[in-house]
């Protein structure tokens, strides 16, 4: 028997056997394996955010929105539109690898992605998987990958508009347009955020944080514009583009800069066909970009851009109703331009070639990937995961995992003047884990317990003033879950304890919270909803020598919603209530308490 269905995913068509999609009301999910399968049966450690938990948590940015997932950390260097680092599992905030809609973006240069540029208005679902997946999508993924989903439209063609104002002269707009059926689709939006913000950094002229003293406001403002489009034909073949752009000015404290304009976009296709009955063909292919010019008192400084180009193709093969092979074949393409900052390799080309298999065996779940990568400057990289899970009964099951990662260098450790090492070696890495989760009536639970050894760690060294493969890590951690809903209730609650060591000499990895609470409770009545949620987080450090400790917070927030007609709801946010003070990177003040009220229209 095989089962045909449609998800929201960078290639939705897939063929998937019984025991991955039996469930059809359960949450679809593509990232965990690159094949759609129900989250239940994915064997990996996952948190899916949906376009109700979106708009419900009421969040104004990604990092906002992020900072109550299982196992992830976050670091933001002021208000919105200010510098944000997710370290997930306590790995480096590069070893997250990003997707929005199947196509891979950040920089090449600093490895990282903004995710504070990244608008959430356009943002339908979020697929977050925690451990390593290299043997799936190649070089960063030693934390886990995040994948982004635009919005993809459905039913009658619909208009959308939001309006909302709030502290700091804080001012957002979002206008769409979208409408689908089972043969096509389509979804476009624009919408801007600008705010005046608040004097994020307090730093010593003399050395720490921004280095200078600028008591002003850090203001930011960003546009952003999103176009979704497919069309599935009579032989279910599917065809499916995407486009997202975001423009930004963003002011800051620095002795050197100041202020920047940024520019990402994303921009891919995708199509799937059927050559058999057993048979799916994907094919992928996309482009993002990533530019950035930095300014001192309005006078020009620096230029950078990074370019990647991705083409993928991938086949899926059902042996029967309870065996999938998958084969595929990645090819990646980095660019650089510093401007007049010169790099001596300007661009870096990456071909993957990985197999997986998926099986069910009565109560047993077998999950296997291997790839390998040619690298153009490192060579041949070997990666594997395999998973097994043991389903005790309906509501029980086991699982066990075995994983390894790398990351190559980017272009700014091996190049970048006064700052790089040429000679440089990719991170290694490899993780177990095991877990427990129980799928009840009332709800779930889950208790993930992992180990991530890493090798060849790139970290700056003041002796050379450059990064060296100089340390190792053990990272230890546990995961503890649950989500309960009852009546009007709807609880969300997690725990991380982690002991992220560097090896090298004994100390803990900068940022990462041994301890971490988020609690989040709605209520509805009727037309009227509120809620709460609570982030309480350990102690730090912000360096790596552990000199600099970055205090424990606990902060509260609260919401309200009032659906006013079925079309039109109104929405209000406290954040911070208590104004309590801390900081996630030394020098960098957080947002105190403020508000944020907004009005949606979506017939």
């Amino acid at each position: 028997m095989q089962c045909r269905f449609t998800t929201m995913a960078a290639v939705p068509l897939l063929v998937c056997p019984p025991f991955l999609c039996a469930d059809t009301l359960a949450p679809v999910v593509v990232t965990a394996e690159r094949v759609a399968q129900t989250a239940d049966a994915s064997l990996a450690s996952m948190t899916i955010i949906d376009s109700q938990d979106i708009q419900d948590s009421q969040a104004q940015s990604l990092p906002e929105l992020l900072r109550s997932v299982p196992g992830l950390s976050l670091s933001n260097s002021g208000g919105l539109g200010q510098i944000s680092s997710v370290f997930l599992r306590g790995t480096n905030s590069n070893h997250v690898l990003v997707l929005i809609d199947g196509i891979k973006v950040g920089s090449a240069t600093t490895g990282s992605t903004a995710f504070e540029h990244i608008p959430i208005s356009q943002i339908e679902r979020i697929e977050i998987v925690r451990g390593p997946r290299s043997s799936l999508y190649g070089s960063e993924a030693i934390g886990g990958v995040i994948q982004i989903f635009t919005k993809k439209g459905k039913g009658p063609v619909k208009p959308r508009v939001s309006l909302g104002m709030g502290s700091d002269q804080t001012y957002q707009t979002t206008l769409g347009l979208s409408g689908g059926n089972k043969q096509a689709w389509f979804s476009t939006n624009v919408s801007g955020i600008e705010t005046q913000g608040f004097n994020s950094c307090t730093g010593d002229p003399n050395g720490g944080g921004c280095w200078t003293h600028e008591p002003d406001k850090d203001g930011y403002q960003n546009i952003s514009g999103q176009v979704r489009a497919g069309y599935r034909f009579a032989n279910q073949s599917e065809v499916d583009i995407h486009w997202l752009r975001s423009d930004g000015e963003n002011e800051y404290d620095g002795s050197f800069q100041n202020q920047s304009d940024i520019m990402q976009q994303v921009l891919g296709a995708g199509f799937k066909f059927f050559p058999t009955d057993s048979w799916s063909l994907s094919l992928k292919a996309g482009r993002s970009w990533d530019e950035a010019d930095n300014f001192k008192d309005d006078v020009f400084s620096t230029h950078f851009e990074t370019q990647r180009d991705m083409l993928w193709v991938q086949n899926d093969i059902e042996i029967d109703e309870n065996h999938l092979l998958l084969f595929a074949y990645d090819y990646q393409n980095d660019q650089v331009d510093g401007g007049t900052t010169l790099y001596p390799v300007t661009s870096r080309d990456n071909h993957g070639v990985f197999g997986g298999y998926l099986g069910d065996f009565d109560q047993h779940n077998i999950q296997l990937s291997v790839r390998n990568d040619d690298n153009a400057q490192f060579g041949n990289h070997m990666t594997g995961n395999l998973a097994w899970g043991y389903r005790y009964n309906q509501a029980l099951r086991f699982t066990a995992s075995y994983g390894t990662a790398f990351k190559a260098p980017t272009f700014n450790d091996l190049y970048f003047p006064h700052y790089s090492n040429p000679n440089l070696k990719p991170e290694e890495s490899q993780s177990i884990e095991i877990g427990l989760k129980s799928t009840q009536t009332w709800g779930t639970w889950a208790v993930n317990l992992y180990q991530t050894d890493l090798e060849e760690l790139i970290a700056y060294d003041a002796d050379i003033s450059a990064p060296r493969n100089i340390e190792t890590a053990q990272i230890r951690g546990l995961e503890a879950i649950l989500e309960r809903q009852w009546a009007h209730w709807k609880l969300k609650t997690n725990v991380t304890l982690l002991d992220p060591k560097n090896k090298s000499n004994d100390t803990l990895l900068p940022r990462r919270a041994k301890k971490s609470l988020n609690i989040s409770l709605d209520r509805k009545f009727q037309q009227f909803s509120i809620g709460t949620s609570m982030y309480a987080v350990g102690k730090r450090y912000d360096d790596v020598d552990n000199t600099r400790e970055l205090n424990r917070y606990i902060t509260l927030d609260l919401r309200a919603a009032y659906q006013m007609t079925e079309a039109l709801k109104l929405q209000a946010r406290l954040h911070n209530i208590f104004d309590k003070e801390y900081e996630t990177a030394s020098y960098y003040q957080q947002a105190g308490r403020d508000f944020f009220i907004s009005v949606h229209y979506q017939p």
